[in-house]
């Protein structure tokens, strides 16, 4: 009998995966990982280095990993590739001037060979700023549509606001869900 709820605890039971947020510097990492673990705004600084945290969402335990999105810091971001399931890249919605640079970084990304398996999930933050891209235009400005190898969505979403994160992590884990079936 103790097999039988085992097996079946498992099958129902919490399911992990390691995500990686990533993007720019000032794109709203940081806020976004704490308002998914604490639901509120975290007064956040400039993060050097990275926070981790767990996160569990429909029954998917996220364990979280927010690195700096400083030019220096970029660099070190592959340390933490291995093992990654998922990426949360967040583009500032709001900063046209540098929706470039994070085009470049985030095709950089998709040609490293320890995440070509791993989903994507882009937030489009700071909807909530007037002149703000909307989802389709970061789409266009990120050229997602050129994806074909992965499973990947868009959301837009206010951090402070907390506005599309509960639906891009809903996303986020029936995805993860369905890579481990």
């Amino acid at each position: 009998m103790g097999v039988f709820f085992s097996k079946l605890f498992s099958y129902f039971g919490d399911r992990e995966a390691r995500i990686l947020v990533l993007g720019l510097d000032n794109a709203g990492k940081t806020t976004i990982l704490y308002r998914l673990q604490v639901g509120t705004v975290v007064n956040t600084i400039p993060t050097i280095g990275f926070n981790v945290e767990t996160v569990t969402h429909k029954n998917v335990k996220f364990q979280v990993w927010d690195l700096g999105g400083q030019t220096s810091i970029r660099p070190y971001w592959r340390c933490y590739y291995p093992n990654t399931q998922a990426i949360i890249y967040v583009v500032d919605s709001s900063d046209i001037e540098r929706v470039g640079t994070s085009r470049e970084e985030f095709h950089a990304l998709l040609e490293e060979e320890e995440l070509k398996d791993a989903i994507l999930l882009v937030f489009a933050n700071k909807q909530d700023l007037p002149g703000a891209l909307s989802d389709a235009e970061v789409t266009e400005q990120l050229d997602l549509s050129s994806i074909k190898n992965r499973t990947w969505a868009i959301f837009k979403c206010s951090a402070l606001e907390g506005k599309g994160l509960f639906e891009g992590l809903d996303w986020l884990a029936d995805a993860c869900s369905a890579a481990k079936k």
